[in-house]
This record gives structure tokens, sequence and C-alpha cells, in this order.
């Protein structure tokens, strides 16, 4: 029993040592502060953007030195109105002329851009020759003409004429004034044509489009022949 109180008193001593004063003495226990911390954001690093240092070049300046002139390789051509190749002096005016279609043949030419009527001027008459695009089918060649006033743009009744056929795909007409309609009703005046082949049948094969403004009849005004010159007699006076 002696041993068991000795054991109590001993552990109450023991106790009583691991406690503060506070304790012993009954107060409450003082609460043990938290420490704070505050924390401090940090800036955002700024960037310095690095501009490089421009480097100049000194490109040394040459006294008396002439620039060096290039040349074209090429000489521009200018375009020629028709009034300009009329006014060139030494070259042979070609006017470039729109082409008009001709279904059935492969050309189709004059022999002359203008003829007169009468006889005193030349020349009298225009030959027409028209080269066929099927030889074996085209038969008959019809050549249409008729007037076209330069004034007022009024036209006459179309004439009709049978072409020649040479035997070799090519067919032929001379044609004057007289035959054509209403020759006293025009002076000076355009001559459109066109021409329609057929075969012997008179089926047709090929039309051409009217040619306008190709061909011209001139009124003829001979140059009046000058009176011989009258001799005056000369008198010698003594």
């Amino acid at each position: 029993m002696k041993k068991i109180l000795i054991f109590l008193i001993c552990t109450a001593l023991l106790s009583a040592c691991s406690m503060t004063v506070g304790q012993f003495l009954g107060a409450p226990p003082t609460p043990t502060a938290v420490p704070t911390f505050t924390s401090t954001p940090t800036d955002k690093p700024t960037f310095t953007p690095t501009v490089p240092t421009p480097t100049y070049t000194l490109t040394p300046t040459l006294v008396g030195l002439k620039t060096k002139t290039l040349t074209p390789n090429f000489t521009p051509t200018q375009l020629l109105t028709p009034l300009d190749v009329l006014a060139l002096p030494s070259a042979t005016p070609i006017l470039l002329v729109t082409q008009v279609p001709m279904p059935g043949f492969v050309s189709i030419s004059i022999s002359d851009a203008a003829f007169y009527k009468g006889k005193a001027c030349l020349p009298v008459s225009v030959k027409f020759t028209a080269q066929a695009a099927d030889p074996g089918r085209i038969a008959f060649v019809v050549l249409f003409v008729r007037f076209k006033s330069k004034q007022s743009g009024a036209t006459s009744e179309w004439t009709s004429i049978t072409m020649e056929n040479n035997q070799v795909g090519t067919f032929t007409h001379d044609l004057v004034p007289q035959e054509m309609k209403a020759l006293d009703l025009f002076e000076n005046a355009w001559v459109q044509y066109q021409l329609v082949a057929t075969d012997a049948d008179s089926e047709l094969i090929g039309r051409t489009d009217i040619f306008s403004e190709r061909l011209t009849l001139l009124e003829c005004e001979p140059t009046p022949t000058p009176p011989p010159a009258s001799m005056t007699p000369t008198v010698l006076v003594p």
C-alpha cells in the first residue's frame, strides 16, 4: 500500500514540473499568436525593345563623271491613220479596208477604184474578176450593181448582170456606166456591188455582202483646150 502511495505522489510531482505557473494556478492558457505573412506582388517585367543602330554607307560622288544614258534596243512604231499615209511624200499610200464576207468565193477584185461617164476621160469601164471557191459546183455568177449618193446616201435600183464564165472557176465582167439604172440621176456617186453564185439548177451556193464604198463613178470634166495664141504683127516705124 505504501508503494502505491509513493508512486502516486511521484506521478503528481512529475506532472507539476511539466506545467506552467498559469496552468498550476488554474489560469486559462494564453493563445499562441499565428504569424501573418504578407505577400507583396512582384511587378511584371518590363521589356525594352532593342533598336538596331542604322548603318549609313556613304556613296562617293565623282566630280566630272557623266551619267550613262540607256538607249532602248527597239524603235517604237507609230500607227498611221489613212490621212497620215496620204501625207507621206514619197511612199505609195496603202489603205487598209475592212474585209467583206464572201461565202462561195475565194477572191473578188476590180481593175480600178474609179471610172468615168462618157469617152473623154479614162477609164470608161471597170473590170470585175471573181474566183469561185468550188468551181465544180458554181455554174453562174450574177453581178448586182447600184448607185449610192455621196451626199444624201440615197440609192438606186439594183442592176443584175450575168458574168462571163472562163471555165476555170473565174468569172469576169467589164462594167460600163450605160448598163446601170438611173445613170442620169447620180453624179460622182459610189457604185455598190454584190455577187451571187448558183449551180446549174440555179440553186444558191454563195452570196457576198455589199461592197459599199470601193468604187466611184465620176463625171468627166475635160480640160478645155486653150485657143491658139494670136500673133500681133510688129510694125516697124522708120
